[in-house]
Formats: structure tokens, sequence, C-alpha cells
């Protein structure tokens, strides 16, 4: 991703969390995370993220997602850091603007989803559809993605110990960090 393409995002996404009440240090917005999943299609694959606090046992981030932008099929599996067991994170997200479509593992199935199927591989269908105000807990090693409704969203996301290049993506064409070309 070019880093002028991520200025725009990472201004995009901080103007709309400004113009929705929630207040941002000049730090945050410089430091706001832009991730295109290493596809190169931002507008529809992505997410931006404000990361308040991770530490060993707490994480809080704020998450924007653009109309019908999705963050793909992933999940946050146990494992080791070094030398120690942890378990996979446990999130809460809770819609703060605008409305998301969840897809955890369960019954349902993709001829029956609100959400735009994205170009990725997706496997889970289980629709849980959050408005403002409206919150759900996935648990650690259950399988997800999301993609925002047409106004876009902000998502306050509160969890364990985040270990974002840990994710696990079903398709493996994406990569969790992301790569910067100079312009």
């Amino acid at each position: 991703m070019k880093r002028s393409e991520i200025l725009k995002y990472q201004k995009m996404a901080a103007d709309f969390i400004c113009e929705n009440g929630i207040v941002l240090t000049n730090k945050e917005k410089e430091n706001l995370e832009v991730a295109d999943f290493g596809l190169n299609d931002i507008k529809n694959i992505g997410l931006q993220i404000v990361t308040y606090i991770n530490t060993n046992k707490v994480c809080a981030k704020e998450m924007v997602l653009f109309p019908f932008q999705t963050c793909p099929e992933h999940v946050h599996k146990d494992g080791f850091e070094n030398g120690q067991y942890y378990e996979g994170k446990e999130e809460t997200f809770r819609v703060r603007k605008g409305s998301c479509y969840l897809y955890v593992e369960g019954s349902g199935n993709k001829e029956n989803i609100k959400a735009k199927l994205p170009n990725t591989t997706v496997t889970v269908f289980h629709e849980i559809i959050l408005d403002e105000g409206e919150q759900y807990t996935i648990f650690p090693n259950t399988k997800h993605w999301f993609q925002a409704g047409k106004q876009g969203a902000i998502i306050s996301e509160f969890s364990t110990k985040s270990r974002d290049e840990s994710d696990v993506f079903t398709d493996t064409r994406i990569k969790r960090i992301p790569e910067i070309e100079e312009d």
C-alpha cells in the first residue's frame, strides 16, 4: 500500500471518528493503523484502527469501516509467546456509529446474508447485525469476519491482549501487517 493512500485513509478515519463525537489526540491520529490486508483493495477489504491500550491483560480500540468495507475472515487462536501459553483473544464489539454485519461460526448460509460477499475466502455465515449501541462478544478460537453497512461504522473493541500479527486468516493471500511502499 502506498504511503499517500495510508495518509488519506488515516485522515478519513480520524475525521469520521471525530465528527461522531469521539475525541482523538494528535498522536492517536498519527498512529491510526490502516490495514489493506495485502490485497491492495482498501475500499472493499480493509480496516482502520486506533489502539488506545494493549497490555498483557486488556486492549481497547476504535475500528472504522467505510461503507461495505470488510475485515476478512480470521480467528484468534491459542498460542505461545516467549515460551508462555496464551488463550486466543476474546473481544467484544460495540457499535458506536452505523451498523455492522458480523459473521461467526454457527447456522447460516451465504445466500441469506445481508452483507456483500467479499472477494476473499469466507466460510462462516451465522449473521449477527449490530446497530448503534449494540454489542456482541466473540470468544477465542471463533472464526469471524465483519462488514460495515451503507453508512460505514465505528466499532469499539474491548478485548484481552491483541496479537494481530498472530491472526490466522482463512484466505491465505492475506497479510495482516501492512506493507508500506513509498510514493
